[in-house]
């Protein structure tokens, strides 16, 4: 039997486009043409109803309580972590760490496995095209704890540069490889696979910052064979202040807790506090129970696509944006990666990026412009900022088309 919401030839887009209720406003007149959604996807009507249903039918505190209404939430708020583990092929569903974001899932382990487990005078091997939540953690590490930090070229095309890469590690001393699965900025899709073969025959670690690669690609970690993996749960359809670090039990195990509190022990007494078990251990306090069950939600509906149909629609409008916004006089792609998602970051001569899209957003048409957390990558290609259009599971060719036209409308008021 067919999946009724994907057509033989792709996706039914339409359909999927009645799920959103947000895309049926209006804004200044003018029909929502919404091309933000690698900032933070809108949200389709099944997890709007989940969360709504467990406010009103079930909510209580998870894990602790023994009456009928904490077991049923305690139930649906797993049944989320179980999704997760499906989602990304983890091989047990302890490895899945419940946290606000992928920033959060990155300094947790910046803090949990950089202090807890290597050593001082190893290294952290990231890119240039690193969000600044990549960034960041790795510098603070450096600075308390003596890790060098290393930063791996890209080529002018927006690509890893892979000698460059491989050249990094041959000293052995780095232990871990922090490095995105999809650049936020240039769509570059990093070639996964072999750069955990090159981390590992250095005896190097890797973590993949998956927030933009699991929205429109399936991740089967057991496949990549890398160590962690981090996204977050606002970017997959699903609600904001939830999101996954996963990793291998063993090197969890390994790790102490990022954060002290309830929940994340098994006994407190004044002289010694003992852990909980995996994943518990790192998640102190009562969790996004809401959220959660949001993300279960989100996770079941995009599994419900289906990630092939997801991909190859995404392809097709991929490719329609670099025709069409090439044909505009006077807009600059930046990257031209061979494999990409669908993000395209662009400037327009003589207009400054805020401009560009404060003109397209008068007409409608939602574009995010700056320099996309992402200051190192900007200054890697002489620039401050861009405008960048990213697509989702309801982004049409017709909303690729608005935005050229919007596009050439803004070149010829700066002209």
């Amino acid at each position: 039997m067919t999946n009724p919401i994907v057509e033989s030839v792709g996706l039914d887009v339409e359909r999927i486009r009645a799920d959103f209720p947000i895309l049926t406003q209006t804004i200044r007149g003018k029909k929502l043409v919404f091309l933000d959604s690698a900032a933070s996807a809108q949200k389709p009507r099944v997890v709007i109803d989940a969360m709504v249903h467990a406010m009103e039918t079930e909510y209580a505190n998870v894990h602790r309580g023994l009456h009928w209404m904490s077991e049923r939430i305690t139930e649906a708020y797993e049944a989320a972590r179980d999704a997760a583990a499906l989602l990304m092929n983890a091989a047990d569903r302890s490895e899945i760490v419940f946290v606000r974001n992928s920033t959060e899932a990155i300094n947790l382990l910046a803090h949990s496995y950089g202090r807890g487990v290597m050593k001082r005078g190893q290294a952290v091997l990231i890119s240039d095209m690193e969000h600044h939540s990549n960034i960041v953690p790795w510098q603070m590490l450096r600075d308390a704890h003596d890790i060098e930090l290393r930063v791996a070229p890209i080529t002018d095309a927006g690509e890893l540069d892979m000698a460059a890469f491989e050249a990094l590690l041959e000293d052995g001393k780095v232990g871990l490889v922090a490095i995105t699965h999809m650049s936020n900025v240039l769509g570059t899709v990093t070639p996964a696979e072999r750069i955990v073969q090159i981390a590992h025959a250095h005896g190097a670690k890797v973590m993949f910052d998956g927030s933009q690669a699991i929205v429109h690609r399936k991740v089967d970690v057991q496949a990549l064979d890398c160590d962690f993996y981090a996204w977050t749960g606002h970017k997959l359809y699903g609600p904001t202040g939830i999101g996954v670090l996963w990793g291998r039990r063993e090197l969890l195990e390994r790790m102490p807790p990022f954060l002290g509190g309830g929940d994340m022990i098994s006994s407190v007494t004044y002289e010694q506090t003992n852990w909980a078990a995996v994943p518990h251990k790192f998640e102190a306090g009562t969790p996004a129970i809401l959220e959660g069950i949001g993300l279960k939600a989100a996770i079941d509906y995009v599994q419900a696509i289906g990630y092939d149909a997801m991909a190859a629609h995404e392809a097709s409008l991929t490719e329609h944006a670099l025709a069409r916004l090439s044909a505009v006089p006077g807009v600059q792609i930046l990257g031209q990666a061979q494999d990409r998602g669908g993000v395209v970051s662009f400037v327009l001569d003589k207009a400054h990026a805020h401009d560009v899209a404060t003109l397209l957003d008068r007409q409608g048409v939602a574009v995010r412009a700056g320099h996309h957390c992402a200051e190192p990558l900007m200054r890697r290609f002489g620039l401050d900022s861009t405008a960048r259009a990213s697509f989702g599971i309801y982004t049409t060719h017709g909303e690729i088309d608005a935005l050229a036209d919007g596009l050439t409308r803004v070149r010829d008021f700066f002209q």
